[in-house]
């Protein structure tokens, strides 16, 4: 019978601060939002929130590993003991007037402002730096903020995190309104994100379809926040903030109906794995009206209300963290239709393709009398190709003339009339009665004055390069060609054979 041997298992067991334990619950936690918004032009607004929250200060522990927060900014904030950061890009400007107050604001262009802590000897010194890092780590061109667009705020820009009486030295601002946002810039701050663009509401983050909109608006907020209600720790937050605004004519081809696969060209199939929170809210503070004239699909599990910059708003919440919410095709397209047409849905557009077809706008109105109505239509400037211009482009270029097509209530009503005997006195547009009479109209056409290019330029360079190949070619060309022969000496003439003999006599040899 064998003898029973002892049986060695190694344990492993981690030993804490306080004793034995078996691991370290995670500090740092990652919530997504995006919140839809139907505007009161017709537009949807899509405003995405990727909050990451880590209780860490960075600017007292050593730090060297980094799970959610990205690394590259959290060495920012030790390095150069950053209290604040706000960085925003922003293409086109938020029309207020037409779509309402925005969840966050932002000039267009780039603009950056900080907070340094107390501890900066050299503000100035570390403001340049860090404005060309970030330049490096976003694609931007930061790298210009200098003295001469840098401002120190006294009254504006408090600090929006720990608020303590500051100093303003330590702030400073800049905005570059001519910088250009594109891909560049959105690559780097999705690749912050702890998921990228792989997983969650950060799929739907797809370039060709972001900057195809009439605002875009992406930016990086960092403060630092209390950790508990006794604020006896801090906290450091990160909020990567987008927003868009689709046009409802153009990503719906003249439809306001919408859905995500409309807008972003991608539909939502799983939330991120490292976030404790993914929703997706959506503004249906009209559909609880009496008229009810949205109708969102699919139906929401629950509603949030709350009185948000002012207004009192509802909205249809889609949790992704619910196994129920995502079907089986792993496949969420949030849809909301309207179930008759608003009130100006008498209005026809027919969006212009490049060198393809014109805009058409028609619109049907009833104006009250002694009234003023103004149409405006947004618009991007586009630079021709150099064949495309006209043969005098320094004159400028038209625009067609608008059309108006009324019925105008006639004062004194109207007898039959014979068309034949007077059909010069007679409208070519009849109406049914006599109480109003039809009249069209016609704007003048519009001069618009764009830049044109110095065609001289591109003549000169032909003129030029045409000449030197001329006579290079023209060069080239004789000596490959022309036949060259060896002429044989001749004997001289008459006056060679005088002079011949006029040198023999005097003792001269000949020629």
């Amino acid at each position: 019978m064998a003898a029973a041997m002892p049986l060695a298992l190694p344990v492993l067991l981690l030993l804490g601060p306080g004793g034995w334990c078996l691991a370290e619950p995670p500090r740092d936690s990652l919530r997504e939002e995006l919140v839809i918004t139907p505007l009161p032009s017709g537009d949807v607004a899509a405003t995405f929130q990727f909050r990451t929250r880590w209780d860490s200060e960075l600017q007292r522990e050593g730090v060297s590993h980094y799970r959610l927060f990205p690394k590259a900014l959290g060495q920012l904030i030790s390095k150069y003991s950053l209290r604040e950061l706000h960085l925003s890009f922003t293409q086109g400007f938020w029309r207020t007037r037409y779509w309402g107050p925005p969840f966050l604001q932002a000039p267009s262009g780039a603009e950056l402002w900080v907070w340094f802590q107390d501890t900066v000897t050299d503000v100035d010194k570390s403001w340049k730096e860090l404005s060309n890092v970030l330049s490096g780590i976003f694609c931007a061109s930061l790298n210009f903020i200098d003295s001469t667009n840098t401002v120190t705020p006294t009254a504006s820009f408090k600090p929006l995190g720990l608020a303590n009486d500051t100093d303003h030295y330590f702030l400073r601002y800049a905005v570059l309104p001519r910088e250009v946002v594109c891909t560049e810039n959105l690559t780097p701050w999705k690749k912050l994100l702890p998921c990228s663009s792989k997983a969650g509401l950060s799929v739907l983050l797809k370039a060709d379809r972001l900057f195809h909109t009439s605002y875009h608006s992406q930016a990086v907020h960092i403060r630092p926040v209390c950790r508990n209600a006794r604020c006896t720790s801090i906290s450091w937050e990160l909020r990567q903030t987008l927003s868009v605004v689709f046009d409802a004519f153009i990503t719906g081809q003249g439809k306001k109906d919408w859905s995500l696969f409309r807008m972003f060209s991608r539909t939502l199939t799983e939330p991120c794995p490292l976030a404790s929170e993914s929703r997706v809210y959506v503004d249906i503070t009209t559909y609880n009206q009496d008229n009810e004239t949205l109708e969102v699909h699919p139906p929401p599990t629950t509603t949030y209300q709350d009185v948000i910059l002012g207004t009192r708003k509802t909205y249809a919440i889609y949790d992704l963290l619910d196994t129920a919410m995502i079907n089986n095709s792993r496949n969420l397209n949030i849809q909301l239709k309207w179930k008759r047409p608003p009130e100006n849905g008498y209005i026809h557009y027919q969006p212009a393709q490049d060198r393809l077809q014109p805009h058409l706008l028609e619109m049907l109105i009833q104006l009250p009398a002694n009234s003023v109505t103004k149409v405006s239509i947004q618009f991007e400037r586009a630079l021709l190709k150099w064949t495309e211009y006209t043969p005098d482009p320094n004159h400028g270029f038209y625009v067609s003339p608008s059309v108006l097509s009324a019925l105008v209530p006639s004062m004194v009503a109207a007898k039959p009339v014979d068309w034949e005997e007077s059909p010069l006195f007679n409208s070519l547009f009849p109406v049914s009665d006599g109480s109003n009479y039809f009249v069209r109209l016609y704007t003048e056409p519009l001069l618009v004055n764009l830049p044109t290019p110095d065609f001289s330029m591109p003549y000169n360079v032909i003129c030029l390069t045409c000449t030197v190949v001329a006579v290079c070619y023209g060069s080239f060309y004789n000596l490959l060609t022309r036949t060259f022969h060896i002429e044989e000496p001749r004997t001289g003439g008459l006056a060679k054979r005088l002079a011949n003999l006029i040198r023999r006599a005097r003792g001269v040899p000949p020629l």
